[in-house]
């Protein structure tokens, strides 16, 4: 099928960025931090370019566009059961995408953990007695916190703070995969989703005001071909996600992918 032809098709032709690097994601200690963390060799970030005026309100076109460019659905990646890179590689019949607010400029947003006896001043996480939401260990304040709407503290982020995407990638990288080994500190974690964030989303200032602004819009994407949900995973789990990272000065789309497991040393070595 020819450029025109995908155009006519589907509206948005796009393009592979192989040569765009995230900084975040090649740091040799947030590297560490992510095989610690049981994500290293099961999170991947990838670029990629489009080629007309991006508007919020086409995201399910968009959305469906994106996967079914035979330019991404060639390179996009994503853990096989065996736990193998491999690519998309299959139309796409269903998409879901959820927009994700993404408005926060500063980690100030965070500083509320210090106040309330779930992060002490120097850093230190409060620890708890054990417990499991779902398959998730939960060994202090700050996972309860993140995850159990009876904690004492649960209030401290409303319904709207838990749905930016700060929070999102914050509460992504405190949980981890499957054998998650916690920080005692706080740090780490916060360290790592500045890193991140930065990495994924665009900013500007305004010219009037001088306030710097996001300028990304975020989805939370699920496909599905004739077989069910493809990607990011036939397996739903919180912890395995996708998002899409729509930059629409630039047109660039920045594709954020986390499948839940065990990390691996040979992973890290690649």
């Amino acid at each position: 099928m020819s450029a025109g032809d995908r155009r006519c098709e589907a509206g948005f032709v796009f393009r592979c960025l192989p040569q765009k690097v995230f900084p975040c994601l090649e740091d040799r200690a947030i590297r560490d931090r992510l095989l610690k963390w049981s994500m290293q060799g099961r999170i991947t970030a990838q670029a990629f370019s489009f080629d007309q005026q991006f508007k919020p309100y086409q995201k399910d076109e968009f959305v469906m566009a994106f996967f079914n460019d035979q330019n991404v659905n060639s390179s996009l990646k994503l853990l096989s059961a065996s736990g193998q890179w491999t690519t998309l590689g299959s139309k796409v019949t269903k998409i879901e995408a959820t927009v994700v607010p993404c408005t926060q400029i500063s980690m100030s947003f965070f500083d509320r953990l210090y106040t309330e006896g779930v992060v002490r001043e120097t850093g230190d996480i409060v620890k708890c007695y054990d417990d499991y939401y779902d398959d998730i260990l939960i060994s202090d304040e700050l996972r309860k916190v993140l995850l159990l709407e009876d904690s004492d503290h649960y209030d401290l982020f409303s319904q709207l703070d838990r749905e930016e995407f700060l929070f999102c990638l914050f509460k992504h990288l405190c949980i981890g995969g499957t054998l998650c080994q916690f920080e005692d500190v706080v740090g780490p974690y916060l360290e790592t989703t500045k890193a991140l964030y930065k990495d994924l989303v665009s900013v500007q200032k305004d010219p009037e005001t001088k306030e710097i602004r996001i300028i990304s819009t975020v989805f939370r994407v699920s496909a599905y071909d004739d077989r069910g949900l493809r990607y990011p995973s036939s397996k739903s789990h919180q912890q395995t996600f996708a998002y899409v990272i729509v930059d629409p000065c630039k047109r660039h789309v920045h594709a954020l992918y986390h499948c839940f497991g065990a990390s691996s040393f040979t992973s890290q070595l690649s």
